[in-house]
């Protein structure tokens, strides 16, 4: 596979989609506290309880990943994670547990089923290949892990948001775009274009985290914008200065070295892209 190769922007929604896919995703934060999320016990020490979710969709055996904080009282937020192209691994994961750690109940959702991941571009272009061709087969496989975080107590349902990695975070502005009953949808360093948008169907708030240098993404910056201008959809784009695609990530800068690609880790984006989807959740959840 060469770099070369690897430039959608301008094509058909289909290549853009494949050519899309080969982007590296993970992120890491500061979680600095924030008191307007939700209320909070008095222990400072937040008690994780964590727990697979097993469900089935047609011939697929789903093994999504709940977790929550104990010591917060009561209904609380809930946010969902979708895992990069790679899968549900330990990197989403983390992630929930960071929400979790702030008061939400987070789900790390498993878009591919009967514990399937990849380990290298052209598996992972197989699993999630479907996912681009098919956003209605995709958005009833997040809707199923919707229905069951619904069953717990915890969770709060007038208050739903989701974030997403690269191809977690296209397939959540796919979603957006589409109808999904969330107040919210954060895409860190995830590709833009999609599914159409739709004045009638695009309710959820959006906030797009982008690298300034991310020469995967930018080509769709201006299409993307110009469609939100089009439903007359308000959204919150923040660009990070000096940061590649997979600016999140403390492993790109090696994994970039690795597989030929134009990516880094960039600490300052990072939090400051954490912070930000902070921000945008204490102002939806209100």
């Amino acid at each position: 596979m060469k770099r070369l190769q690897w430039n959608p922007f301008g094509q058909t929604f289909i290549v853009l989609s494949i050519l899309s896919l080969i982007l590296f995703s993970a992120c890491t934060s500061d979680d600095k506290k924030d008191d307007n999320i939700v209320p909070v016990s008095d222990t400072k020490t937040a008690i994780l309880k964590e727990e697979t979710v097993v469900y089935t969709i047609d011939s697929l055996n789903m093994n999504s990943y709940v977790v929550y904080d104990e010591n917060v009282q009561g209904k609380r937020p809930a946010v969902f994670v979708i895992h990069e192209w790679w899968g549900l691994n330990d990197y989403a994961k983390r992630r929930a547990k960071q929400l979790a750690e702030m008061g939400y109940i987070a789900m790390a959702v498993d878009m591919y089923g009967n514990n399937r991941t990849a380990d290298n571009a052209k598996d992972a272009e197989k699993l999630a290949m479907p996912y681009y061709m098919d956003p209605q087969m995709a958005k009833k496989v997040f809707d199923s892990a919707v229905s069951q975080l619904k069953k717990y107590e915890q969770v709060d349902q007038t208050k739903m948001a989701g974030i997403g990695y690269c191809f977690g975070g296209g397939m959540l502005l796919n979603f957006a775009r589409m109808g999904e009953p969330l107040n919210g949808v954060v895409s860190f360093h995830g590709s833009l274009l999609g599914t159409p948008a739709d004045k009638n169907l695009t309710k959820a708030e959006i906030l797009v985290c982008h690298g300034e240098k991310d020469d995967f993404v930018n080509a769709e910056v201006a299409p993307f914008k110009k469609q939100m201008d089009s439903i007359g959809k308000a959204i919150t784009f923040k660009t990070y200065p000096n940061a590649t695609h997979a600016f999140t990530n403390p492993d790109a800068t090696a994994t970039g070295k690795r597989l030929g690609m134009p990516i880094e880790y960039n600490a300052a984006a990072d939090t400051a892209s954490w912070n930000d989807m902070k921000e945008f959740f204490g102002r939806i959840f209100r």
